[in-house]
């Protein structure tokens, strides 16, 4: 077992947990997804598309900033849009942004651990 562990955090990743979920970090109450411009550019040229076209498919202005946009799936239940329902996969997952590449790891989590771990089956408490 590879658990991963921050400095700050009283609790681990494990990777593994990531095959028996289904996407609970991706699908949920709506929210922001921020992306930067360096990776906005990555993305754009993963996806091998221009910036414009980018920004215009897949990305929302809110204020200064970008979020990726979500797909509506019931009430109060979204999905990001490069989530890939089907395979329950993120499809940019090499392109993705810190935002989610640092998940669980937030500082929000520090003193909201039980959220997380309600969350995400691949929390290991210590």
């Amino acid at each position: 077992m590879n658990i991963i562990k921050k400095e700050g955090f009283d609790f681990g990743f494990d990777p593994q947990g990531c095959d028996t979920c289904e996407g609970n970090c991706c699908i949920g109450e709506s929210g922001n997804i921020w992306i930067n411009k360096q990776e906005i550019e990555n993305l754009s040229n993963h996806l091998d598309i221009s910036l414009e076209e980018l920004r215009f498919r897949f990305l929302e202005k809110r204020g200064y900033k970008y979020s990726i946009k979500e797909i509506k799936l019931s009430s109060d239940n979204y999905a990001c849009i490069f989530f890939n329902l089907e395979k329950k996969q993120c499809s940019i997952y090499e392109a993705r942004p810190i935002q989610c590449r640092t998940f669980p790891f937030w500082d929000y989590f520090k003193n909201h651990k039980e959220e997380v771990i309600k969350e995400c089956p691949a929390i290991k408490v210590f």
